[in-house]
C-alpha cells in the first residue's frame, strides 16, 4: 500500500514524498518530542498549497488518515499509518505594519514572527516559548505571558487559509466560511490543513518582566503567598508558579543544581515603576536566591519562562482549575511538593483569569472562565510510560479544585474538554468540512460539559 500511495503522490507533489527506510525519511518525521512514535506509510513534505491538496486527495482516495505535522511539539499521540503531512517548508512570514497584521505560514515558528514584527514595533500574542509552531499554538487557542493583559492567542487570529478534508482550498474569516474560522479558533482538532494564517499584532512599548526563583525551604511560604496574592492581582500582571526539580548537571547554574526550586515568573506590560508595584509583594515572601525581574524587551519574552529549546523525550499533562482556594496549597504540596514522590521534573500553575475570559465569544476556545491552569511535565526515556498515572494521581488529589472544561493547549497528552454546546457545534462543522473523516478530527470528539 505504501509504495502504491507513494507513486500516486509523488506524480503530483512538488516536495519530498518519502516511505519508511527511504534517505530523508527519518528527519522528515522526526518530533520535537522525542518520545513520540511518528512512522506513518508516507510522508509528504508539502512545499505549497497544491500538495498539500494532492496529499488530502489521495489520503481521501485511498481511505487512509492523514495527519499535520509542523515542529511537532504537540506530537503526543503515534502516528503509524497512512498519509503525514510536514508543514515545515511552509514557512513564510508577511508583516503589514500599517494594519497590524502579518500572514505566517503553517510551518513558522513564533520565533520567526517576532523577528519580523519587532522591526515595526509590534509583536505577536505568543506563548511561554517562541520555538513552537504558529498554528497549533493558535488551533488550541494559545495563553502565554501575557495572558492576563491580553487573552488567548487564537483572539488575533483574523483569517486563514485551509484545504478542507474534501481537498478543496477555502480561505476562512469572519465573512466567508465563519464557522470555520470559529472551530479554528480554539477548537484544536480541524477538518482540514491549515496552510497559513493571518493575524492581528500588539503593541506592547515596555514590558517588566522575569522570575523569582526561590530555595526549597521557601517553596511552600512563596507557593502559599503567592496564591493569596493571585485573588486581588491586577488584570495586567500575569503570574505563574513552577516547582522544579534541577537536575545535577553542568548545565545547570552551580546555586540550582541538584535543588528543587520555585521558580515564580512575572509578565505586566507597562511602565517599569509599575511593573516593580506589582510585583513587590512577591520579592517580600521570601530571600530569593536568583531575582531576574527587571525591564523586558516583548521579543524577548521567552526569557521569563526558559522553556527548552533541544527535542527531548517528554510528556506533558494538565488543566484547568477554577479556583485555588479551602485547602487547594495542603493538597498540591502534599502531592508535588519538595519531598513527594513523582516523575515530573516541573510542576506549574498559571494565573490566567482576566483578558482571556471577556473575549467575543466567537470561537471554540476552551476554558475562559478558568481561574488557573496546572501543568505536568516528565523528561527521559520513561517519561511516556511513567507519566499517565501519576498525572492521574495529581489530578484526583485536586479534583475538587478542577474546572469543568479543559483546554488542549495546556493539557498535553490528556483530552481537551468543551462545553457541551460548543462540543456538538464542532461536530457539525467536523463533519461538514470533513465528511469523510480523512484527518481524523472526529477520533477524538471533545466531550461536551454542562
Amino acid at each position: 500500500m505504501s509504495s502504491t500511495l507513494a507513486d500516486a503522490l509523488s506524480a503530483h507533489v512538488q516536495g519530498p514524498v518519502l516511505v519508511p527506510g527511504a534517505p530523508g525519511y527519518d528527519d522528515e518525521v522526526a518530533a520535537f518530542n522525542l518520545a513520540a512514535r511518528i512512522r506513518p506509510d508516507v510522508v509528504v513534505g508539502a512545499t505549497g498549497v497544491a500538495d498539500v491538496v494532492a496529499a488530502v486527495r489521495a489520503a481521501r482516495e485511498h481511505r487512509v488518515p492523514l495527519r499535520v505535522q509542523s515542529t511537532g511539539h504537540g506530537a503526543e499521540r503515534p502516528v503509524t499509518s497512512g498519509v503525514l503531512v510536514t508543514t515545515r517548508r511552509l514557512d513564510e512570514v508577511v508583516v503589514d505594519p500599517a494594519s497590524r497584521t502579518a500572514t505566517v505560514g503553517a510551518g513558522a515558528r513564533w520565533g520567526a514572527v517576532v523577528e519580523r514584527t519587532a522591526e515595526h514595533g509590534l509583536v505577536p500574542v505568543v506563548g511561554s516559548s517562541s520555538n513552537v509552531g504558529v498554528v497549533g499554538f493558535l488551533l488550541g487557542g494559545g495563553l502565554g505571558p501575557l495572558a492576563r493583559s491580553h487573552g488567548f492567542g487564537s483572539d488575533r487570529l483574523l483569517s486563514a487559509t485551509v484545504v478542507t478534508g474534501t481537498g478543496d482550498v477555502v480561505e476562512a474569516d469572519d465573512g466567508e466560511h465563519a464557522d470555520l474560522l470559529w472551530a479554528l479558533r480554539g477548537g484544536d482538532a480541524v477538518p482540514g490543513v491549515v496552510v497559513a494564517v493571518r493575524i492581528a499584532l500588539v503593541e506592547v512599548p515596555a514590558l517588566y518582566a522575569g522570575a523569582l526563583v526561590f530555595d526549597t525551604p521557601h517553596v511552600e511560604t512563596v507557593l502559599r503567598g503567592w496564591l493569596d496574592w493571585t485573588a486581588h492581582a491586577d488584570d495586567l500582571t500575569t503570574t505563574s508558579a513552577a516547582v522544579v526539580r534541577m537536575p545535577p548537571i553542568d548545565a545547570v547554574p552551580e546555586p540550582l543544581r541538584g535543588r528543587t526550586v520555585l521558580s515564580l515568573r512575572v509578565a505586566r506590560p507597562g511602565p517599569v515603576d509599575a511593573g516593580e508595584r506589582a510585583a513587590a509583594p512577591l520579592r517580600a515572601l521570601a530571600p530569593a536566591m536568583i531575582d531576574g525581574l527587571g525591564p523586558l524587551a516583548a521579543r524577548d519574552s521567552d526569557r521569563i519562562h526558559g522553556d527548552p529549546t533541544a527535542p527531548a523525550p517528554v510528556w506533558t499533562g494538565g488543566a484547568l482549575l477554577a479556583g485555588a482556594a479551602d485547602g487547594f496549597a495542603d493538597a498540591w504540596l502534599d502531592t508535588v511538593g519538595p519531598g513527594t514522590e513523582h516523575p515530573f521534573v516541573a510542576v506549574e500553575l498559571r494565573h490566567v483569569a482576566g483578558a482571556g475570559g471577556r473575549a467575543s465569544g466567537a470561537d471554540a476556545v476552551a476554558g475562559r472562565d478558568a481561574a488557573f491552569t496546572l501543568g505536568l511535565v516528565s523528561v527521559g526515556p520513561e517519561a511516556r510510560a511513567s507519566g499517565p498515572g501519576a498525572a492521574e494521581r495529581v489530578l484526583a488529589a485536586v479534583a475538587p479544585w478542577l474546572a469543568d472544561e479543559a483546554n488542549p493547549n495546556m493539557s498535553g497528552a490528556l483530552p481537551g474538554r468543551w462545553r457541551a454546546d460548543v462540543a456538538a457545534r464542532l461536530d457539525e462543522v467536523r463533519r461538514r468540512y470533513d465528511p469523510d473523516d480523512v484527518l481524523g478530527s472526529r477520533a477524538a470528539v471533545p466531550s461536551g460539559v454542562h
